[in-house]
């Protein structure tokens, strides 16, 4: 794995340009959407990625299987869902 180095400035309103090479060498697109972690004297810049269709099916059938494990019923969730929204 190539370390990627280069410098860049922030504007004015916070903004700051990925240089191109960086980008093209992680092919990073527009829209790309990153978690922002800053800690001292360091920005962290990690890409967010949506899980792919078989990843989510994945993630559903474990939480089903925790959710019945826990004794929910789908009305439960459905309270919660309310509840969190304010209209219970």
């Amino acid at each position: 794995m190539s370390t990627n180095l280069a410098t860049t400035k922030m504007s004015s309103k916070g903004q700051v340009v990925i240089p191109e090479t960086i980008r093209k060498n992680l092919g990073l697109e527009n829209g790309c959407q990153f978690l922002v972690l800053g800690e001292k004297d360091a920005v962290i810049l990690k890409t967010i990625t949506a899980p792919s269709q078989k990843e989510f099916q994945g993630l559903i059938a474990n939480a089903r299987k925790a959710a019945k494990k826990a004794g929910l019923k789908p009305k439960d969730i459905a309270n919660a869902v309310a509840q969190a929204r304010g209209k219970k």
